[in-house]
């Protein structure tokens, strides 16, 4: 990780609100510091260490220093014990690294799997960040020293929505490559201050936020999390001239934007970045007229180690309802058969790159699937315009198969969101007996409006083919996501109670 720190040393590096800023030189001494502690405590590098940090500056730069000299395998801290257990075996942990509040549902399993448990210790005027690591040594580490690129830096799992996770090993050379697409696509330099909301033990939040940042010399201010209560009086306070973001988390700062005038207009963002799934149109153009400035949409996935493509900076044309050209990596679209299709043909995303995982560890079945023809099958399905940007038209596993017709959910939850009732959508497969599967939508619905369920169903069928539009419209107060802000399609008919 050491390539990815870039800064002049009196710059502001790690930030947090209400914090004193942690410089390049602080960093970089905190970086070599945990190196030797790790060392002396028994790890080294290519050992495993699991952590589990609330959102903050200090999981930003435990990050940033522990795979400088080890691997990182961030863990989500509202897991239960059960997933703890599972994803600590799974990772074969060699540590567990907690803060002095602690987690007692990952303490309990530690305990239980005999495993060490070291402590960030954060002095009450520390700046942003830093931390010294506290614990007893566990014998000699094997391979001490910074780490070298081609070690793994990060490992993660899948999201595991219809089998078990996978682990996605990330080397430093991935997360270097990735960081440096990011910050050439966004043009990232050292004035830039970047507003991270997103979870720190996800891809997009430690790649496009703190590691594109640093990579660019630029300073990255990490907050508690995502909270729309809280998030303008962040723009004030920080000034930051970006921010990264899922769709659902852009939908709530749109929400209560008209109640923040005042941080909205003294707001000075230079874009807007959003990734993890796909941005309604509409949104985009809402964000765009709320803040007055370029909305980027990309697209991520944990093997690419994040960044796959993504829409450019004006002056150069950005097209709503695409994530771009390829930003870093090679795309292609391909058939079953292995052939690479023409421009506007429908197939599977396929890429390569020094970004790419390697493989899936331990997973031989699901290296032949997804390594395939010489190129990473995405599992998304898509087309590519003649100018060379990429439009998903659906998750393979999400396409809804009615009768033998396919729909392409996104394409349903865009007619959808042009409806004015409509706030947010996801579309998705429910069972049905003869046909397999038909439409259904669930819909939280703008504030004082009230449209039947014939009224919506109405409105697509203005629009789309019989077959497509849905069956059954579900009105929520809040749709169902999972642990980074991501809308659920698969498993969503079960949880909603129309699974048969």
């Amino acid at each position: 990780m050491l390539n990815v720190v870039k800064g002049a040393d009196d710059d502001a590096a790690i930030g947090a609100p209400e914090r004193a800023p942690l410089t390049y030189a602080g960093l970089r001494h905190l970086i070599g510091n945990t190196v030797v502690s790790l060392n002396a405590l028994g790890i080294g590098r290519n050992d495993r260490v699991a952590i589990v940090l609330p959102n903050g500056p200090e999981m930003a730069a435990a990050f940033v220093t522990i795979a400088a000299g080890a691997t990182t395998a961030p863990l989500n801290p509202a897991y239960r014990a059960e997933e703890f257990e599972f994803y600590l075996t799974d990772l074969g942990a060699k540590a567990l690294i907690l803060d002095a509040a602690g987690n007692e549902a990952a303490e309990a399993v530690a305990k239980k799997l005999g495993m060490p448990v070291l402590r960030l210790d954060v002095a009450a005027d520390a700046p942003a960040g830093k931390f010294k690591l506290l614990g007893n040594p566990i014998g000699p580490a094997k391979v001490t020293g910074p780490a070298e690129p081609d070690d793994i830096a990060l490992v993660l799992h899948t999201s595991g929505t219809t089998s078990r996770p996978k682990i996605v090993p990330l080397t430093g050379a991935n997360i270097a490559a990735s960081a440096k697409n990011i910050r050439e696509t966004l043009a990232l330099t050292p004035a830039d201050r970047c507003l991270n909301i997103m979870p720190l033990f996800h891809i997009h939040g430690l790649i496009a936020a703190v590691s594109a940042s640093l990579s660019a010399g630029a300073s990255v201010v990490a907050t508690p999390g995502f909270n729309a209560l809280k998030v303008f009086q962040w723009l004030d306070e920080v000034a930051p001239t970006w921010y990264t973001a899922v769709p659902t988390m852009h939908q709530a700062i749109l929400a209560r934007a008209p109640r923040n005038p005042e941080s909205v207009a003294r707001a000075k963002l230079r874009f807007i970045r959003s990734s993890s799934s796909s941005l309604p149109p509409q949104v985009m153009a809402e964000l765009e007229a709320t803040f007055g400035c370029p909305v980027i949409e990309s697209y991520g996935m944990t093997e690419a180690t994040h960044q796959m493509a993504s829409n450019p900076l004006p002056p150069k044309p950005r097209k709503a309802g695409s994530v771009g050209p390829a930003a870093g990596p090679e795309m292609a679209i391909m058939a079953e058969d292995g052939s690479v299709l023409p421009s506007g043909e429908i197939g599977e995303i396929v890429i390569r790159g020094p970004n790419v995982t390697a493989g899936y560890e331990n997973n031989p079945k699901a290296n032949a699937e997804a390594f395939a023809h010489g190129w990473f099958h995405t599992g998304d399905q898509g087309t590519m315009d003649g100018d060379g940007y990429v439009r998903i038209t659906g998750r393979l596993k999400e396409i809804i198969n009615r009768g033998g017709e396919k729909i392409s959910p996104r394409e349903v939850d865009e007619v959808l969101m042009d409806h004015p009732a409509v706030a947010q959508v996801v579309t998705f497969a429910m069972p049905h007996q003869k046909l397999g599967e038909e439409v259904a939508a669930a819909i939280v619905l703008r504030d004082g409006k009230k449209p039947s369920e014939r009224e919506l169903r109405d409105f697509c069928a203005a629009r789309l083919a019989d077959f497509k539009v849905p069956r059954k419209v579900v009105f929520l107060t809040e749709i169902p996501k999972g642990a980074t802000g991501k809308l659920q399609r698969i498993g969503l008919a079960e949880k909603l109670g129309l699974s048969g």
